[in-house]
């Protein structure tokens, strides 16, 4: 044979392999994707938490001191719906020791597991 009648192609078996190595490697991708979207969907879900968290001191700071009444039955709580279709329950509890009110606020939902945030403010007279 001649060096112009070798073909310099590939096999068959070379193309089977490189094909069987390019699927392993975009199902590992595939995978990792589904992590991704999950890991960037709770980030989110704590944001919104955070930010209903804050909303809701903000609302006690714009309160006058005297208005804001200890919780003697327990604490109090409200709903609300994120902009991803998730439940948030906002709890809080406020106590009085002397010249300050402290309150303890938890924002708990559930995407798939129980998440729950806890936020502390306090406020002086």
């Amino acid at each position: 044979m001649t060096s112009a009648d070798r073909s310099g192609g590939f096999t068959l078996l070379e193309v089977m392999i490189t094909l069987v190595i390019l699927s392993v490697s975009l199902l590992a991708l595939a995978g990792l994707m589904v992590t991704t979207t999950r890991n960037t969907a709770s980030g989110g879900h704590v944001t919104e938490a955070v930010t209903f968290g804050q909303d809701k001191l903000e609302e006690f700071r714009a309160t006058s001191w005297e208005a804001l009444l200890p919780t003697t039955s327990g604490p109090r709580t409200d709903q609300r719906q994120g902009s991803t279709g998730i439940g948030y329950t906002r709890s809080w509890d406020i106590t009085q020791s002397g010249n300050f009110k402290t309150i303890n606020l938890a924002i708990n939902w559930n995407d798939r597991i129980n998440h729950s945030i806890r936020l502390v403010s306090v406020a002086a007279q």
